[in-house]
């Protein structure tokens, strides 16, 4: 694709393996499906395994460590705009991942890039379009549909430092941060991710540090620097600081 280079190495092609593990992350069930089938079209011997948000596709990531290729929706539970994807091309950079989305705005698609994305696939997209993007990331290339072809975007400052910075978050510190962004408490997060307070307290400890930030009320603004559009944050639980 003219006008784009990539800063990420081509990933590997799963053609040179005989049932290559693809994972797809979207919460809408029929969309789901007809990703499956574009999978299945362009490789036909895949082994498909999908997930309903974030946190359990974390859980597929770390179940197939070598699956060969992500199709990750930018709005699902647990995911901040590119927040999942910033967090996933810093933990799992061999895994090429194509984005999926309802946005049809060229700036949301080349901000996705920016953030790593080998291709962006507007929702809207036919099903040999997505079998086109699927083929062409898998042979090490960059894709976007002929509507979203041309110009170029650079992060912002701030958006490629907080990218940068959740990047180097554990995947279970990632799902933490995700709940204090939503504006959950500790017990709240400690009881979706069946560990102690104390164990959360740990994480957001960890979560501040690396994040370079003094409480949960940072944590939330340095999430929402990833947001597709920019939303009210939630108010933040005061004792919990």
């Amino acid at each position: 694709m003219d006008g784009f280079c990539s800063p990420f190495p081509a990933p590997r092609s799963p053609l040179l393996k005989a049932m290559p593990d693809i994972l797809i992350a979207d919460d809408h069930p029929l969309f789901r499906e007809a990703l499956q089938r574009a999978v299945l079209a362009a490789l036909p011997l895949a082994s498909v395994h999908s997930a309903d948000s974030v946190h359990g596709l974390l859980g597929l990531i770390e179940q197939f460590p070598e699956a060969d290729l992500l199709l990750l929706d930018l709005h699902m539970p647990g995911a901040r705009g590119y927040s999942a994807l910033a967090h996933i091309r810093g933990q799992y950079p061999g895994l090429p991942t194509i984005v999926v989305s309802g946005h049809e705005e060229s700036p949301v698609a080349r901000r996705a890039l920016a953030h790593g994305a080998s291709a962006y696939i507007p929702k809207s997209t036919p099903g040999e379009g997505i079998v086109e993007a699927i083929r062409a990331v898998l042979e090490g290339d960059i894709w976007l549909p002929p509507s979203l072809l041309g110009g170029s975007t650079e992060l912002k400052p701030d958006e490629a430092a907080a990218a940068a910075r959740i990047a180097t978050l554990t995947p279970q510190q990632f799902r933490v941060m995700t709940m204090i962004a939503e504006g959950l408490l500790n017990k709240q997060i400690a009881y979706e991710l069946g560990v102690s307070e104390a164990t959360v307290k740990a994480h957001m400890t960890a979560i501040m540090r690396k994040l370079s930030v003094n409480n949960r009320t940072q944590v939330a603004l340095a999430a929402s620097h990833l947001a597709v559009e920019q939303v009210a944050l939630p108010v933040m639980p005061a004792d919990e600081e």
